[in-house]
């Protein structure tokens, strides 16, 4: 049973230091907390509110400025909390209400805001709309709600369309009437226990207007919004005509993907969200065909910011990060919204293993080359960071963690693994419980020698927080150190716009200007060594522990016109003039 809106417990708008900071989403740092593997705090090896509560100054640390909750609503988790049974109500595995009232008082006492993950394309089969669809029957007034059909066929025994799951297989189940006779099929477009919402019934409105408002009433800082674009489909549900569909962050155009009816629910939420005081802010998470598609999520009166998928994508190749980061900057800025850019979620390898395997897609199998890929993603991290915008991390990315490739089949809980014709369903690899402390598992994340929902590898000991802090050359050093500076050069994250400047083939070289500091971002992502001519200065930062080499280049008359720096193969590094 949900708690009532009246009796759900209230708490500040928004850190009160940072009250006077409007708009600051456009520059924001956003961690990405995954609620199962974060923090235990209780001792059953899944991670909960309370454990994320304690770990907050963790991430004040850090220097983040928000934290991105992935689902922690009443689920059955069919699909790891998004499938929502409740959308006011917190699932006893990660704790109460109170605890998420906690949470945010917390994070706002600590100059953190928290964004809340919500899922409105669909809900769980075990929500008391559908469960009550199921027991009407046909032609009742719930099941309007939901995309109820009658099958083809000579009795109905085929879908309704050739609409196929994200997670394989078709898009439709067909159900059992309450007289035992099968019946009409309903539309889920991920896993059966998932069913869509019909967002042509008002009553779906009205209802995910109320869900806003009790959370924006807690205390919610924004929402990220899963499957923004999926909201609206096609009049008439057409076919699609062909078995190639759409892949998880496919970008392919289909009927019920960024169909254009789901702009106007957006300029209503964002109604909702510029009634409250704080900033309140909405994030797409749209898989569109272009990024010029995206941009359109986010004019004035609609949501703030969007996932950049097309970035995350993007091999560790000069000319292709060029090419989208020049496209993410031109689309956002035309519709006056910053760009986002992301190196990691919970739906793909994290990039530490990508960047180590041949450019091949978003979900691998193989662990690749671990060196090279840490070299890569730690290079990757400068640059993402020197971009104008806002960035979001994944967590245990800046502890250099690699996706965790050897799981056992008998391990795996992601539901498109056991979908034979779905996706790869090797999500759980990004998913194990991050290492806090200690030389065995759980390494801090619960009370040592208790349980963890997935293993942990056993090389994880040197990884952990404990044993990085301190250490110059970690990668979690490193991390701090980058965020540190970003806050203290206005240049970092601010402006629409970066200036690019003449660079080896392989080589990306751009400056960034803000409230009189000058910096240069250099980035080799070449296999050997690369060298280039920038004005005098000195490297504030690298992302490798070798320093860059530096010689002074003379001109006509002798005078020194800059500095030839060489930096070695796969880094990258701030240089400030």
């Amino acid at each position: 049973m949900s708690q009532h809106l009246s009796d759900a417990p209230r708490t500040a708008a928004a850190p009160a230091a940072d009250a006077g900071h409007r708009d600051w989403w456009r520059d924001a740092v956003i961690y990405q907390v995954y609620p199962r593997s974060f923090a235990d705090g209780n001792g059953d090896g899944m991670g909960d509110l309370p454990g994320i509560t304690a770990r907050l100054p963790y991430l004040r640390d850090l220097g983040v400025d928000a934290v991105w909750l992935s689902p922690f609503y009443a689920s059955p988790q069919a699909d790891a909390g998004y499938d929502v049974a409740d959308y006011r109500e917190v699932d006893p595995m990660f704790g109460s209400l109170n605890d998420a009232d906690d949470l945010v008082r917390t994070a706002h006492a600590l100059n953190l805001r928290v964004i809340v993950d919500l899922v409105p394309n669909h809900c769980s089969d075990q929500h008391e709309w559908f469960k009550q669809a199921l027991r009407d029957g046909p032609g009742s007034a719930l099941r309007d709600r939901f995309h109820f059909r009658a099958g083809k066929g000579g009795t109905g025994e085929l879908p309704p369309n050739d609409w196929e799951s994200i997670f394989g297989g078709p898009a439709w189940t067909r159900t059992t009437e309450p007289d035992g006779t099968p019946g009409e099929w309903y539309l889920h477009l991920f896993a059966p226990e998932q069913p869509d919402f019909n967002w042509d019934h008002p009553a779906v409105h009205e209802e995910f207007r109320s869900v806003l408002r009790f959370w924006l009433d807690l205390g919610a800082d924004g929402f990220r919004i899963d499957v923004a674009h999926g909201l609206v489909k096609a009049a008439g549900l057409p076919d699609i005509g062909h078995s190639e569909q759409l892949s998880l962050l496919g970008s392919s155009p289909m009927p019920y993907f960024d169909q254009d009816g789901v702009h106007e629910i957006y300029r209503g939420w964002r109604r909702i969200l510029d009634e409250y005081p704080g900033d309140r802010i909405g994030v797409a998470e749209a898989w569109t065909p272009t990024i010029e598609r995206a941009a359109l999520y986010l004019r004035p009166d609609e949501l703030h910011q969007a996932f950049n998928f097309e970035y995350l994508a993007t091999p560790w190749d000069a000319a292709a990060l060029h090419r989208v980061i020049d496209k993410s900057l031109a689309a956002m800025s035309a519709v006056g919204a910053p760009a986002t850019w992301v190196l990691s979620n919970h739906d793909v390898t994290r990039h530490t293993t990508r960047f180590g395997n041949p450019p091949g897609g978003t979900q691998l199998r193989e662990a690749g080359d671990r060196e090279l890929g840490l070299r890569r993603a730690r290079a990757a991290t400068l640059l993402m960071l020197a971009l104008p915008g806002s960035a979001y991390l994944y967590q245990g990315e800046e502890l250099g963690l690699p996706d965790v490739t050897d799981l056992p089949d008998e391990v795996r809980q992601d539901p498109s693994f056991f979908r034979a014709a779905g996706q790869d369903g090797f999500r759980d690899g990004c998913r194990v419980p991050i290492p806090w402390s200690g030389a065995e598992p759980p390494y801090g994340f619960g009370p040592a020698g208790g349980p963890s929902w997935l293993p942990q590898p056993a090389s994880w000991a040197r990884l952990s927080i404990e044993a990085q802090t301190g250490d110059p050359a970690s990668t979690l050093e490193l991390y701090r150190a980058a965020l540190a500076l970003r806050r203290e050069l206005p240049a970092l994250g601010a402006g629409r716009s970066v200036q690019w400047l003449p660079a080896p083939e392989g080589v990306l070289a751009f400056r960034r200007d803000g409230a009189g500091d000058t910096f240069l971002c250099l980035v080799n992502l070449t296999s050997q060594p690369a060298t280039l001519t920038v004005p005098g200065g000195r490297p504030l930062l690298s992302s490798s522990a070798q320093p860059p080499a530096t010689a002074p280049t003379a001109g006509a008359l002798d005078q020194v016109d800059g500095i030839d720096v060489t930096i070695a193969a796969d880094t990258a590094i701030w240089w400030a003039i």
